[in-house]
């Protein structure tokens, strides 16, 4: 008898469904932590450091070097031996203080008002942000990109900042900042650079800054998500030319990281995400961390980029909250999660991270 060739076609689906199924559950649920490096501190520091990491079932850390191959190629190998692999976390688009941009006034990027970041800086004076329209600027970073994807024996180089200055701030950190942000305002909207002009009237034959309401218009926008996009994709060659996988840390679902920071993760061409699912900075109660990992999960699921929920460590109130974002985070289709960050966790919640990771297994 021969079947009909929609019920093969349904049991062939249903076969390679069961096979995904049974690959997930034989994939652990990884546990990661964020961490920034000093080259003062000594080896035997990390060494006792990493230990307490792996101790508690934590599998890999992301480590900020101040983009110091030097300083990075001495923490791999430590890691390594205390069963921890390691990424090379950069900030991206963002440099504060970094030497050579700060040569280079007209790498930075410029808001509406047209006032610079590198005098006139949003929010915080760390926020020293460079263009990802301008060509030198863009090189820059990229180069920054390559010389940590040399270093042997790094899993990814992981982008943080890779966006543009936060047009929204997350609703709870408005007060810290006297700041209510109900539009879009001008001194938040970035970039207005010649560069980013010319660029744009190239492309669409008109002036963003002759716009009506740069608000509700979308080439602009898309042409902001683009050049972010741009930044990305071509980094993510660049790390797979020696072998190594793209990561970078991003706000919390494409959704929102589109309407807050001009950051549309889903389009990228990248290997993992670790979106900052910071349930306290928005108001919001525990159970977000699975709706926010869920809905980055439904927007990659035409890719094959993989998804690790960030979680910030002071907001939790009781261990058991810990242990309650951490499963809704694996039920929701995490790979993993990580924590933010690794001078935070208290020996508290080190033990829930421990009993929730062999809880698993």
């Amino acid at each position: 008898m021969r079947l009909p060739k929609l019920l093969l076609f349904i049991l062939a689906l249903s076969i390679i469904s069961c096979a995904s199924k049974k690959e997930d559950e034989k994939t652990p649920f990884e546990f990661g932590v964020w961490i920034t490096a000093h080259k003062e501190r000594t080896n035997a520091d990390y060494a006792q450091e990493f230990a307490k990491y792996k101790n508690a079932g934590i599998d890999e850390v992301l480590i900020n070097t101040g983009t110091d191959p030097k300083l990075l190629k001495r923490l791999v190998p430590i890691a390594k031996e205390n069963g921890l692999r390691v990424h090379a976390w950069i900030m991206a688009m963002n440099r504060p203080g970094d030497s050579i941009a700060l040569q280079h006034p007209d790498w930075y990027a410029v808001s509406k008002e047209g006032k610079s970041c590198f005098d006139n800086r949003p929010y915080v004076d760390y926020y020293q942000w460079l263009c990802p329209t301008r060509k030198e600027s863009r090189n820059h970073v990229l180069g920054l990109v390559e010389e940590l994807a040399k270093v042997d024996g790094i899993e990814s180089v992981h982008l943080d900042y890779i966006r543009f200055p936060d047009i929204f701030l997350p609703i709870g950190l408005l007060p810290k900042y006297n700041l209510v942000q109900d539009e879009e305002l001008p001194q938040y909207d970035f970039c207005y650079c010649d560069e980013c002009i010319k660029a744009f009237e190239k492309i669409h034959h008109k002036n963003p800054k002759e716009s009506h309401n740069t608000s509700i218009d979308m080439e602009w926008k898309n042409f902001r998500l683009n050049a972010i996009k741009a930044v990305v994709d071509d980094a993510y060659k660049i790390v797979h030319k020696y072998h190594k996988n793209l990561t970078a840390a991003v706000f919390p679902y494409p959704e929102m990281a589109d309407h807050m920071v001009r950051q549309r993760w889903d389009k990228w061409d990248i290997d993992e995400v670790y979106p900052m699912i910071y349930h306290g900075f928005y108001n919001e109660e525990v159970d977000w961390v699975g709706y926010a990992t869920k809905q980055g999960v439904s927007d990659l699921l035409r890719k094959k980029t993989k998804i690790n929920t960030g979680v910030y460590l002071p907001a939790f109130k009781s261990p058991e909250e810990l242990k309650e974002a951490i499963l809704l985070a694996k039920e929701n289709g995490a790979k993993g999660v990580c924590f933010y960050d690794g001078p935070a966790i208290t020996p508290e919640q080190l033990r829930t991270i421990k009993e929730t990771k062999e809880s698993l297994k």
